[in-house]
């Protein structure tokens, strides 16, 4: 059995894929009681997604000693605050006081994983951020060289830079780290959403890993739905297939049928779903799935097309979060996704329920990883470490 803990746990949608990899989680820490909530409700849950769980820890993070788990657990994973790096938030980066990438070296060094999983906004790949990035980097990668009482951090990337061109040999406890930008919609999950993951491996595993390949592409989506059978899957009557004219502008370049599957599609992922503002019935039979009032279209938020992936669900860092979390109808109208709906863009399980008001879950779920794409992550990740077996435990 693998062990994990998982850091600013959220909603537990990274947590929950690193579940299904096959991880098991010793210690979950989120300090937002509404998560706390969401994740306490799912344990006690018969069909419970968070089987094996242990009760959130509902503290901040820099008040958790890590030393006890010290060679115990094989991952380490979070999404640290992304606020700081998001285009929503103020851009204060390592000037934001909430900024946790400080602890998550510090997990790192106190526990000493095999291996670590986190995520972040896009935004933090951006040229504004380019230093600060590599700063993140190398103290992943040498989690024991610390920052000095009253050094700059520019003058301690100097110093882990001096120290990664000139070592000699192995000096301490060292990662290998990869970052890449990676579109959920590539793997399958129905919604355009990129973030920025980390993923690093002790090097005395000597473990030789890449990101793992992309299996669905837009080129497949438009081939589909030009020369295939997405419009009859559907059912949809031949006067209502609608192909934007950017896909068939596309489609006279692609040649021949891709080889990935198709992306999926917001139709994909809300298929089975009554209407919730026409079949109040039938949609009370899902949980969360409550038509929510007041949706509108203005310039920025002009909500998702039914055969297209989803556009990235938002946490609403300014207003009223979900702001541009809308289905775009046919014929131009738009309305706001329910819960449970946001939740299927997110590839959350349908039984797993949130706790809290409608704005307050869309929250939860705009902050959140793509369940699948954290699954496909770390199921790479986890099959790398079964082939190094037991070497460094």
């Amino acid at each position: 059995m693998m062990k994990a803990i998982e850091l600013f746990a959220g909603a537990g949608g990274l947590g929950i894929g690193v579940s299904q990899a096959g991880f098991h989680p010793q210690l979950v820490v989120e300090r937002d009681r509404w998560c706390c909530d969401t994740l306490r409700e799912n344990l006690v849950s018969k069909k419970s997604a968070l089987r094996n769980w242990p009760t959130p820890t509902e503290a901040d993070v820099r008040r958790i000693d890590f030393k006890k788990f010290k060679n115990a657990v094989d991952l380490v994973t979070g999404g640290p605050p992304c606020q700081p790096f998001s285009i929503g938030g103020r851009h204060g980066a390592h000037n934001d006081e909430r900024d946790m990438w400080s602890e998550v070296v510090r997990a790192i060094r106190e526990v000493k994983p095999r291996a670590f999983i986190f995520e972040n906004v896009k935004g933090l790949t951006r040229a504004t951020f380019a230093s600060y990035l590599s700063y993140i980097d190398k103290q992943l990668s040498y989690p024991e060289i610390l920052k000095r009482p009253d050094e700059e951090w520019l003058d301690h990337l100097a110093r882990l830079e001096r120290h990664h061109t000139g070592k000699k040999g192995p000096r301490g406890l060292e990662y290998r780290v990869l970052f890449q930008v990676l579109n959920a919609a590539n793997y399958g999950v129905p919604q355009r959403r990129e973030r920025v993951v980390f993923v690093g491996f002790r090097t005395d595993l000597g473990i030789a890993w890449n990101f793992p390949k992309k299996t669905h592409s837009l080129d497949a989506l438009i081939w589909e739905q030009m020369k295939g059978d997405y419009w009859d899957l559907h059912e949809v009557r031949k006067k209502d297939r609608v192909v934007s004219d950017r896909f068939k502008a596309r489609y006279n370049q692609i040649g021949q049928q891709p080889a990935e599957l198709p992306w999926r599609t917001t139709r994909d992922a809300l298929r089975g779903l009554p209407d919730p503002e026409k079949d109040i019935q039938a949609s009370s039979e899902f949980s969360n799935h409550r038509f929510q009032s007041g949706a509108r279209s203005y310039v920025g938020h002009t909500g998702s097309p039914l055969d297209e992936p989803a556009k990235t669900l938002k946490a609403g860092v300014h207003g009223v979060p979900g702001g541009e979390n809308m289905l775009l109808r046919p014929d131009g109208s738009v309305r706001y996704f329910t819960v449970r709906e946001s939740a299927r863009l997110q590839t959350f399980p349908d039984h797993f329920k949130f706790h809290g008001s409608w704005s307050e879950t869309m929250r939860q779920l705009g902050n959140a990883v793509p369940v699948r794409l954290a699954s496909v992550v770390a199921t790479h990740v986890r099959d790398h470490l079964t082939l190094a077996g037991n070497i460094g435990r």
